[in-house]
């Protein structure tokens, strides 16, 4: 059943296919593979039957001859025709470099058994020490002195404020 969409969105997307079509025949870039092929005369075809190359709603908007995937996949023959870029490689930043393959980090469970039980530990890491802060006044650095050890408080002495509620 035809749907109504516009004739001139209608023109410019047939126009849009058969350009592609025909860049990917004069083979400026790489040649298209079957289902391209296949895929550019299908829509083409139905769009002149329906108006419309898709009939599902949630694939795009209803008043577009074609669905977003559909003009998504097109723009890509598109490039791949006109030998820009194939569509279907991403392209990597200048100075990335090449990650190392993967490698899974797994436990050797033969490094855990102990050869004859009387094998030493392995040797702890030296503790590190830090270097000592000292104040700067001017242009000298003076060492930290020892804080003065605190003063010792006294208890809290309870004491009666006169002047406040009667017992009267």
């Amino acid at each position: 059943m035809p749907r109504e969409v516009d004739e001139r969105k209608k023109r410019k997307a047939l126009r849009k296919l058969r350009k592609a079509a025909e860049l990917a025949a004069r083979g400026e870039g790489p040649p298209l593979s079957d289902w391209e092929r296949e895929f550019l005369e299908e829509v083409e075809q139905r769009i002149e039957e329906f108006g419309s190359a898709f009939a599902d709603p949630d694939k795009g908007s209803l008043e577009e001859p074609m669905s977003a995937l559909q003009t998504q996949k097109l723009r890509e023959i598109d490039k791949k025709a006109r030998g820009k870029a194939s569509g279907f490689k991403q392209r990597k930043p200048l100075g990335a470099k090449k990650k190392p393959a993967y490698t899974p980090r797994v436990r050797q469970l033969d490094e855990d058994i102990e050869e004859a039980g009387n094998s030493p530990p392995p040797p702890s890491p030296p503790e590190k020490k830090r270097p000592e802060l000292g104040i700067v006044k001017g242009s000298d650095l003076m060492k930290k002195t020892a804080p003065a050890p605190p003063r010792p408080q006294k208890r809290p002495a309870f004491r009666v404020i006169e002047g406040g509620k009667d017992d009267a």
